[in-house]
């Protein structure tokens, strides 16, 4: 499996970090320390990113279709 790389957003907010995957909406996580919220954003991501469907969608309408890209 190849590495891709993702942008995490951290800040601070009343004694927890709070962090959220840039191009993954859903992707967000809050730990009491830095080094816990990058760890728990990683398997957050990997999992979002395993879990995506794939498949029919009624909702990328008629005449398209969902192709895998890898990057």
């Amino acid at each position: 499996m190849s590495t891709r790389e993702f942008t995490a957003i951290l800040g601070q907010s009343e004694g927890w970090w709070i962090g959220w995957a840039e191009q993954v909406p859903g992707v967000n996580c809050q730990e009491r320390t830095k080094e816990k919220l990058l760890q728990t954003l990683r398997v957050t991501l990997r999992e979002a990113l395993e879990d995506a469907p794939f498949g029919d969608d009624p909702a990328v309408g008629a005449g398209y279709e969902r192709v895998r890209l890898y990057v």
